[in-house]
């Protein structure tokens, strides 16, 4: 081309150059998308929604593996509309079958399927029961080859599926689909730790009987408290693993200070008030905490008023973590029998948080906490996010 030549316009490409051009562009901006999320479903769902917006589908999904034993593929990720049929209904409750004949034609294949009317293929039974009139499926495999999930786009009504449609289809869907496998594993992964941490928080509760169904409430309230105040996802689990392990520390007091049924002196005092650099140290070996689960640990006992221990911090010299749960820490503390007090009512509990801000609470924390109590009666069963 001369230098001096106008350079090229749009119209003048070749379409398909241009399709395939376009594609490779939405490639590299889910997979950045992908790379870039919290979780799996964050990271699919863009993906589905790409392939809505851009072929005649009107709903995608994401299924995948349940466990080892492979029984059914539960729903992960969806976008667009998905069939209103008492027998989609069942699939977004237990999954769809591993026997399912689409499944089990995913497990021989290594390329995407097309079936522009599922009334006339064996591959795809039951899906016109559904209301599926036409479907794509693209299989996502493990490292090891085996079937992992599954890409599904459809249609309601009766669809020929164009070539730069299958061309998206199976270049989005095989790309995501290796990012879908390394997702699912570091999910995996995650998983494992957190019932890990979850574990040894239960671990202390059977040494220390008096804690029992400590760890799981003031978790669970931490989290109410962290969605007042919005944190995000990584932020909230960073609290959650701190708050698993707030007090392992006191795997290093003896049982004579830690289970002595009367009062502790000044040096078992001492003794008791060091679980909190133990728990520090131990929790600092495990290298894949978040530095804020860490703060949950090294503050939950300091007091706004520069009272606590162990670094007598004060004020917003506490981390917000710390902060925040060491009211959660001390309202299940309160309302909890132990062998030196009965549990307080909610009410007088509430009382004392309100009497102690500004000494041992943030007060403006305190405001936000009690109305998450106030919510939690009004709708106790509520998931968290």
């Amino acid at each position: 081309m001369s230098p001096h030549a106008p350079a090229p316009r749009l119209s003048d490409l070749d379409p398909a150059q241009d399709s395939r051009t376009s594609a490779a562009q939405s490639v590299l901006t889910l997979t950045r998308v992908a790379l870039a999320s919290p979780d799996l479903a964050a990271g699919i769902t863009p993906t589905l929604e790409h392939l809505v917006g851009q072929t005649a589908a009107v709903g995608s999904a994401y299924f995948q593996a349940g466990g080892d034993e492979v029984l059914a593929y539960q729903v992960r990720a969806a976008w667009g509309d998905l069939p209103q049929t008492p027998g989609m209904q069942a699939i977004a409750a237990h999954g769809l079958p591993a026997e399912t004949p689409l499944m089990r034609a995913l497990e021989r294949s290594a390329a995407p399927l097309f079936f522009d009317d599922t009334r006339a293929h064996p591959e795809t039974a039951g899906f016109p029961d559904l209301g599926v009139v036409s479907l794509a499926a693209a299989p996502v495999r493990s490292a090891g080859g085996d079937l992992l999930g599954a890409f599904l786009m459809h249609t309601f009504e009766a669809h020929v599926w164009q070539a730069e449609e299958a061309a998206l289809f199976s270049m989005v869907s095989g790309t995501i689909a290796a990012l879908a496998g390394r997702l699912a594993a570091e999910e995996e992964a995650l998983q494992a730790r957190e019932a890990a941490l979850r574990a040894l928080g239960l671990a202390l509760e059977a040494r220390d009987g008096e804690t029992q169904g400590h760890t799981d409430r003031v978790t669970r309230l931490a989290m109410r408290l962290a969605d007042e105040l919005d944190f995000p996802p990584a932020r909230k689990q960073a609290l959650r693993w701190g708050a698993y392990l707030h007090d392992i520390g006191k795997i290093a007091i003896p049982d004579a200070v830690l289970l002595k049924p009367g009062k502790l002196s000044a040096e078992e005092w001492d003794t008791m008030r060091a679980h909190v650099q133990e728990g520090r140290r131990f929790a600092g070996a495990l290298r894949f905490l978040p530095p804020a689960a860490l703060r949950v640990i090294e503050d939950h006992h300091e007091r706004w008023n520069g009272a606590g221990y162990p670094a007598a911090k004060s004020g917003d010299e506490i981390s917000l973590e710390g902060r925040l749960f060491a009211l959660c820490d001390v309202y299940d503390a309160l309302t909890s029998p132990r062998p030196y007090k009965a549990a307080w009512t909610p009410q007088a509990a509430r009382a004392e948080l309100r009497a102690q801000a500004g000494q041992h609470f943030d007060p403006e924390l305190v405001e936000r906490f009690l109305r998450v109590l106030e919510r939690e009666d009004a709708a106790p069963d509520a998931p968290l996010d």
